[in-house]
């Protein structure tokens, strides 16, 4: 870590501009962004302390609450809608419906993308393969929730489903998300997993895949428009009831579209869905590791990183990993409110900078072709037009031993590609703001 900065209240004005990256958009005040290292009479001691996530979400902040760590590649957080610039994260304050828990989001930049892979927890005789619509979420598997049982924290995410009586909890390593869902007693609990949900309307291609690949593990890749986002989830506990979906064939005709049992999918708008019988507050893990570069790599992603699947404890190094982060920077002369303010903005400045590569070094090219990062990350997506006047400024400041990696990513993109890129999105070129 690079040496501490340590900033008096008048440097410390200069440098919330700077770091103020992540939004002006005003928070809602009833949900909690409370951590677990407070001191025992509640008082606030570290910088971790004193990030909302929830900062951002209102009105055009395109922030969302969920759970990442610094520089990774996996960012799990709730998806309330999907289209429409407002819901470029695909979360905003002012919803009360959840549509369900996707892996890919980009914070605080004004471009609908990904919502890749979602899954829901949800309770029921009736199983729903489509969302359902916010006015009426008891037409599909949406459910309502209230933001008093909405907490969020720098590492965690969690909410009540309201509809369905399911505590969900997020957490994450850099290409692991793990959930944790709380069920009620009900001989129907459902997990859906939906390939077919995205963040925006640009057109998806139609080969995406999923598989049941044991009692315990699915797998399978989702054919999105910025390209196949392939993912390993491995669950706690076997399933006792499974089956696919495939909405291109639920027509009256053809039946529902579901099938029962059925191990495998290939389509456009397709999931799986796994169903347990549960007692009284019964928690179910799902641990869910991406790759951008193949299924395999997603397997060794979730080897590497998902240990023992014990939730709490990847929750708590996630906190300590953020607090260590955040205390690049000490504030003197600061009250709380203003500690609120900046340690939130440079939350998001350190949030939103992304690793593409899998653990063993393996990223897909802007040429379409697997390339190797032997000795440094690759960095897939640069919101150049947002960030090369203030966060990439600050960047050389508090994280200065990142800097080579960036621009290690940026000429490896040149050479994948032949073009500077402008704005670039899961290494995806662009031709939009140039600047």
């Amino acid at each position: 870590m690079n040496k501490r900065l340590i900033l008096k209240a008048a440097a410390f004005c200069l440098t919330l501009i700077i770091a103020a990256s992540c939004s002006q958009a005003d928070q809602g005040n009833s949900g909690s962004h409370k951590g677990d290292n407070k001191k025992s009479d509640g008082r606030k001691s570290r910088p971790v302390d004193y990030v909302n996530p929830f900062i951002g979400t209102q009105y055009f902040g395109h922030t969302y609450p969920g759970a990442s760590l610094p520089w990774a590649l996996v960012h799990v957080s709730p998806d309330c809608h999907t289209t429409g610039w407002t819901y470029a994260a695909g979360y905003t304050w002012a919803d009360n419906t959840i549509m369900g828990f996707s892996h890919t989001h980009y914070s605080g930049v004004g471009m609908t993308s990904g919502g890749d892979i979602l899954f829901q927890p949800t309770v029921g005789n009736k199983l729903q393969i489509t969302p359902g619509t916010a006015d009426n979420p008891d037409e599909g598997y949406r459910s309502t929730f209230d933001h008093s049982e909405e907490t969020a924290y720098p590492g965690y995410y969690s909410v009540v489903l309201r509809d369905y009586n399911i505590k969900v909890e997020l957490t994450s390593t850099r290409r692991v998300a793990f959930h944790r869902y709380t069920f009620p007693e009900t001989t129907n609990a459902n997990i859906i997993i939906d390939l077919g949900h995205q963040i925006g309307t640009a057109p998806q291609p139609d080969d995406s895949h999923i598989m049941i690949a044991s009692d315990r593990r699915i797998e399978g890749y989702r054919n999105s428009p910025t390209g196949k986002v392939f993912f390993c989830a491995e669950f706690s506990k076997p399933f006792l009831y499974y089956g696919t979906f495939d909405l291109g064939r639920s027509t009256p005709e053809s039946g529902s579209g579901i099938f029962p049992y059925k191990s495998g999918e290939t389509g456009k708008r397709i999931g799986a869905f796994v169903n347990y019988s549960t007692s009284e507050n019964e928690r179910i893990t799902a641990c869910v590791a991406l790759s951008y570069v193949s299924l395999e790599g997603a397997r060794k992603n979730l080897e590497a990183e998902k240990g023992d699947g014990d939730f709490d404890r990847v929750r708590k190094e996630a906190l300590e990993t953020w607090n260590d982060e955040l205390s690049r920077i000490e504030i003197e002369g600061a009250g709380p409110e203003q500690k609120e303010i900046f340690y939130t903005a440079l939350y998001r400045s350190l949030l939103s900078q992304y690793i593409y590569q899998d653990v063993d070094g393996k990223y897909f090219g802007m040429d379409g072709k697997v390339h190797e990062a032997a000795d440094y990350d690759f960095y897939g997506s640069f919101s150049c037009w947002d960030t090369y006047r203030s966060q990439h400024p600050l960047l050389t400041i508090v994280a200065p031993e990142r800097v080579n990696d960036f621009l290690k990513s940026i000429e490896a993109k040149i050479r994948d590609f032949g073009w500077l890129p402008a704005q670039h999105f899961a290494n995806i070129y662009r031709e939009s703001m140039v600047g």
